[in-house]
């Protein structure tokens, strides 16, 4: 009777999902064939005529890399920026996060449960109210620090000071919960035959806790790389220190009616963050469901 059930509930849910996924792709796909397609057209007619009448053309990405001999575009320029940004910004948290996660879960020490949950409280604090205070500590320098003045490539640290800070209370509290669930027996074992806690760090638990490390690793890249607000605020916004995110705001031009460069743009910036979720995708399903079922 369970088996029938399950049948026609799949049989059922199926087309629900595929009409789902349909609604939800449409809209990218109407950007992606935009993209594609000359700029009379684009601001004259809607997407979905290029299938009645199919002019594409590259000229709408060879003017967002490149600039198409007026400067308008360039995001090349901007993608070094960005590579530099996003990468320590994951690695920094990251790492930081292992090591509190590792020793919350696993080393006895007063006040552990309260910092946890203080921890946890911390999520749950806007962006957007750090800002100021983080604008003040690297112009004017608090007490317990001078200002930052950062030339060469220690000019992107306010960026990444604000990425890794925002980031911490997410990736420590993700982390310790899956670490908090590893078998009690296989630590205690390690311990019983004399391993350090630099032992089981780097020869138990991260090998276990790659499913985890990977899914902050996805998570936060995808955040930081998309990141305007903290990119706009922190990093000045010159072609020196600025990510694609600010050039692309600026790419509808001084009227908003430059939509042939959003279409193009907005591909440009995604292609990256796609090809590492494809890369890393098995490795996110397994962090996502990691500790969701002990046994």
């Amino acid at each position: 009777m369970n088996g029938v059930r399950e049948r026609l509930a799949s049989r059922a849910f199926t087309p629900i999902a595929v009409v789902i996924a349909v609604l939800w792709t449409t809209p990218t796909l109407g950007l992606l064939l935009s993209s594609f397609r000359p700029e009379e057209e684009i601001k004259t007619t809607g997407w979905w005529t290029v299938f009645g009448t199919p002019h594409l053309t590259l000229d709408n990405y060879g003017e967002v890399l490149s600039g198409g001999g007026n400067g308008s575009g360039r995001l090349s320029e901007y993608f070094v920026n960005s590579v530099v940004i996003t990468l320590p910004s994951v690695l920094f948290p990251l790492v930081l996060a292992f090591f509190a996660a590792y020793a919350l879960a696993w080393i006895d020490f007063r006040g552990r449960d309260a910092l946890v949950v203080g921890i946890f409280a911390l999520q749950v604090v806007p962006l957007q109210m750090a800002l100021v205070p983080l604008l003040k500590l690297f112009s004017q320098g608090w007490l317990f620090l001078p200002a930052w003045n950062l030339t060469g490539p220690a000019r992107f640290g306010h960026v990444w000071f604000a990425h890794t800070v925002f980031a911490l209370p997410f990736a420590v509290f993700l982390l310790h919960n899956f670490l908090a669930g590893l078998p009690r027996d296989l630590i205690e074992a390690a311990r019983v035959d004399g391993a350090s806690h630099g032992t089981l760090l780097l020869r138990v638990v991260l090998p276990l806790a790659r499913p985890a490390l990977v899914t902050f690793a996805i998570i936060q890249f995808i955040w930081v790389w998309n990141d305007l607000l903290v990119a706009l605020t922190l990093s000045g916004g010159t072609a020196e220190t600025a990510p694609m995110t600010v050039r692309l705001a600026s790419l509808a031009g001084t009227y908003g009616n430059e939509w042939q460069r959003l279409t193009a743009g907005a591909f440009v910036a995604a292609f990256v963050p796609l090809l590492v979720f494809i890369a890393l995708r098995r490795h996110f399903a397994r962090g996502l469901l990691a500790g969701s079922v002990k046994g």
